[in-house]
Order: structure tokens, then sequence, then C-alpha cells
């Protein structure tokens, strides 16, 4: 049955990924990148700023239990970018797409950082109060935003296309992701069982859950900054160790992105469309730039105009896919670990293992934890607030449930059926959410406009947000 499965869904990934939403992607990001005027580039220095430049201060006034600060915001968005797909997704390019891959990645990060400055903008436009809190995403802007244009069935259909297909990638597919390379690295390393970690992770996630978004933002920024700062000095070590080897190796992977049998020779058997397909396929996996995933997250910031928000949400896919994932693509082939015959993060946990001996293992495992873990958590966040969507409030306890039992049950599956369910579930996401993209370019154009005036005149910084009303019982 399993192998059956695994036909069936390897058919429907090379129909979506090969031969549409590869072109999709990085025609979309390619689109925001030149309407808009390159704000990845331009804006950059500003997005930096504007997240780190007043971290450490204070705001007047109570807080605003409604949302979360900027900072926050951008923590629950990397802690769901930064997991498996950085560690386990980027050794899975490496072994599928060859060196080569790893060039796509960038480019298709590149492009993805205006695509989810376009989402992050829309997800701040059409957000809603719910409960007192904001909360928004793709199922919101798709519904508030293309009424008028294309008609509320349509506009409801492709929200509730893009909800229920949200709900199924992360929340249960995605999460069993991230629980099977947890799983499997604190195993190899510890000789924990691999269920048993399961029921660590459910119960450890479930008590984080039942604090709602307050409390997941409350462990993402404590929790992301360090185990970023950590793997990045660890892929600093090694890089130092095999200093000698990193020209060539920055050359093969250029070559190998567009010619990848004189790197590899003609029996690798991959070319330049698998280098291509699983370098955007991973890429999108990490940083989830037109996925419609990590604007959730965005909705819930308290900035003073959307745009600010945009910029934010491209330092987060600089963050994950420039520095994290070159990490890990640097570890690997440094230590041609990706020539081992191994898969997922076994790979890069080899590459530990080679460059820090015994303890390499161990090191990569409680990293990849504390990755995995805070996915897991921001994840389940996304999966609630499309919930809240399309059941105005009910069965969150049931989709809490779901959500721990997916956890569990990932730690048993295997993991190339895993990963593949769950590209193609990220790819029924994309569909509607890079269509609402497109529709609402205009709106997208205006609210940057607005924001790039201000500045031009020097006033302060303001927007005037419409909240749409949002009733649940």
């Amino acid at each position: 049955m399993q192998e059956i499965l695994s036909k069936v869904v390897g058919a429907v990934n090379t129909a979506l990924w090969d031969y549409l939403l590869i072109y999709a992607l990085l025609g979309i990001g390619l689109f925001f990148t030149v309407y808009l005027g390159a704000p990845q580039i331009t804006k950059f220095g500003a997005g930096f700023k504007s997240v780190f430049g007043g971290l450490f201060s204070k705001k007047e006034g109570e807080k605003d239990h409604q949302s979360l600060s900027q900072f926050q915001a951008l923590a629950v968005a990397i802690s769901a970018q930064i997991g498996t797909g950085n560690v386990a997704g980027v050794a899975t390019a490496l072994t599928a797409g060859g060196p080569g891959a790893i060039f796509w990645m960038w480019l298709s990060a590149f492009l993805g950082m205006s695509t989810i400055f376009a989402e992050a903008v829309l997800a701040q436009k059409y957000r809603v109060v719910s409960h007192g809190k904001y909360i928004g995403g793709p199922a919101f802007y798709i519904t508030h935003g293309l009424t008028n244009k294309i008609g509320r069935t349509n506009a409801r259909f492709l929200s509730g296309l893009f909800s229920i297909a949200l709900i199924i990638a992360l929340g249960f597919i995605g999460n069993a992701t991230q629980a099977n390379s947890i799983a499997g690295a604190v195993n190899v390393a510890f000789g924990i069982p691999e269920v048993a970690v399961g029921v660590i992770l459910a119960v450890a996630a479930g008590s984080i859950f039942i604090g709602g978004i307050n409390r997941i933002a409350n462990v993402a920024q404590f929790v992301v900054p360090f185990m970023a700062v950590v793997y990045i000095l660890c892929s600093v070590v090694i890089l130092f160790m095999f200093s000698s080897h990193v020209p060539a190796m920055i050359n093969h992977i250029f070559v190998a992105a567009f010619n990848p049998e004189a790197v590899l020779g003609g029996a690798a058997g991959i070319g330049m469309r698998e280098a291509i397909r699983f370098g955007v396929a991973r890429g999108l996996f990490s940083n989830e730039a037109g996925m419609g995933s990590t604007p959730h997250a965005h909705a819930t910031a308290d900035v003073a105009h959307p745009a600010l928000q945009g910029m934010a949400a491209f330092v987060g896919i600089f963050i994950d896919t420039i520095l994290v994932c070159t990490a890990t693509a640097l570890i690997i082939l440094l230590t041609d670990a990706n020539t081992l015959g191994l898969q997922g993060a076994a790979i890069t946990q080899q590459a530990f293992t080679i460059a820090f001996g015994g303890w390499g293992a161990g090191l990569l495992a409680v990293c990849l934890t504390f990755f995995a873990f805070t996915t897991i958590i921001g994840w389940y966040y996304f999966g609630e607030s499309n919930i809240h969507f399309l059941f105005k409030g009910k069965f969150l306890k049931t989709y809490r449930g779901l959500v721990l039992l997916a956890i569990v049950l990932g730690t048993m599956g295997k993991v190339d059926l895993v990963w593949s369910l769950s590209d193609m579930f990220n790819g029924f996401m994309v569909i509607p959410n890079v269509i609402a993209l497109f529709l609402l370019r205009k709106e997208i154009k205006a609210v940057y406009d607005d924001y790039l005036n201000q500045v031009k005149s020097g006033r302060e910084v303001s927007y005037q947000y419409e909240f749409h009303e949002y009733h649940e019982k």
C-alpha cells in the first residue's frame, strides 16, 4: 500500500513541481521584484533596522494584547521557517538535485523576498480582530480582497481550498515531517526509540499550544535567535576546518546549477531540471515564500505601516535560507556526506560526525530538535488561524488533538513518503495564494507607494487600518 501511495504522490508532485509551481513561484517572485522596484535590495537595510533597531526599546503605555511586537511576529515566522527544511530538506536537495540545487535555492530565496513582502503587506492590510487578537493570512485576504474582483463564491472557494490545504500540509503532514526528522536524529545520536521521542514532543508541544499565540511568541523570541546563532557558529567552525576546499566547492555549486554532468558525471542521472526542481522545492519548504504560511504570523504584528512588516518578512528569508540553509549545504558538501547513500537529516548528522567526531551526531540532534520543534509550534498556529477562518472558533480542541497525534505518528513513517506528501500539499497551498497575490498586485503596490511617499516627505510613517468584521460564536 505504501509503495502504491508513493507512486501516486510522486506522479502528482512531478506534475505540480516540474510543470507548474517552479515557474509560478519563480515567476511571481520575479514579477514583484520588478513591479515593486526590488524592495529586497532597496529596503534591505531599512528592514534590518526596523526589526532590530528598536529591539530593546520599550513602548509607552500598556502592552497591546491584541498584537505582537514586530520582532515577536518575525520570531514566530522564522520559527516556522527554520526547521527540517534547513537540515533534512537541504540534504535531500543535494542528493536528488546535486550541488547545483543550492544555486537555485539561493535564486528562489532572492526572488521569494519580494513575494513574501507582498504576502506580509496583504496580511496586515486585511487582518481582522477575533476575541481581542489580530489574526490574518491568505484565507482572509483572499476573501476580503478578491470578493469584489472575482465574486464571493469564487473567493470563498479559493480561500477554503487554501485553508484546507494548509491545515493538512502544515498542521498534520508538515508536523509529522518535523517529528520524523527529530526522532530519526535523536535515535541515531542517543538510541531513544522514535515513538518515545514522538510522545515527548507531543507533550511538550501541547503545553505550548494551550497558551495561544502569546505563549508561542514568547517561546519563539528566545529560542529562535539562540538556535540560529549556535548552528551558524558550528558551520563557521567546519568552514575553517575545511577552508582549503571552500573555493572548489563554491565553483561546483555554480557549475552544477547549469551543467550537473560537468561535476557529477553522466552516471549520476541528475540534470538541470532536477537541480532546479529540488532547489526551488526545498527552498520553498524552508523559507515558505509564496506558500502563504508565514503571513499568519506577520498579520499579528503591531507596526505603524504594513510595508514595515513586509520588510521584516524578507529579513526572515535572508536568515532562513541565505544564512542557515547555506550553512547546511556547505557543511554537507565540504564533508562529502551527501555521497554516502544516506537520507534526509542523517546526511547532515553524518557531516557533523565527520567534522566533530563522536559528539557531532548528538550536537546536530540537539540543533535539529530545536529547529523542528519551533516549526511545529509555528505551523500549529498557522493551522489554528485557518480553523478560526473555516469554523468560526469551533473544533480547536479537535484540531489540537489531531496535530499531537500526527506528531506521534510522524515518527513511524518512511522518510521519502513523508517528504513527498509534504511537497504535494505545499503545492496545493501555493496555487490559490499565488492567484491572490497576482490579482491583488495593485493593492500591494498602493500600500508600498504610500509608505515610500511618507518616507520621502519626511513624515512619521502611519497607516489607517480598516478592520473587517469577523464574528465567532
